[in-house]
């Protein structure tokens, strides 16, 4: 845990946006791979509550500016920012 003190709201936020990002996508590739209908009605419930998840936490981050999905100089500007605080952290 030592450096985390020096993570930023925006920092984390997108690393969560990234790993819920992440989640629907690994949903969606083992909906498409799944054996039995049982198995995949299971996984395409689990990959409509990640779909809501990355909803939500896209919709805060924008709402708080956090998150510039339709503005992209903005965006690259939070991004190249958020690069930035990653790198300082310590080792």
């Amino acid at each position: 845990m030592t450096g985390l003190h020096m993570m930023t709201d925006d920092v984390i936020a997108m690393d969560l946006l990234m790993n819920a990002k992440s989640g629907v996508r690994n949903y969606a590739m083992a909906v498409t791979e799944c054996a039995t209908p049982e198995i995949k009605q299971i996984l395409m419930k689990q990959l409509d509550e990640a779909i809501d998840s990355y909803e939500k936490i896209s919709t805060y981050m924008m709402q708080h500016g956090l998150y510039h999905p339709h503005q992209i100089p903005e965006q690259i500007q939070l991004d190249l920012k958020n690069i930035q605080t990653a790198m300082n952290l310590p080792s």
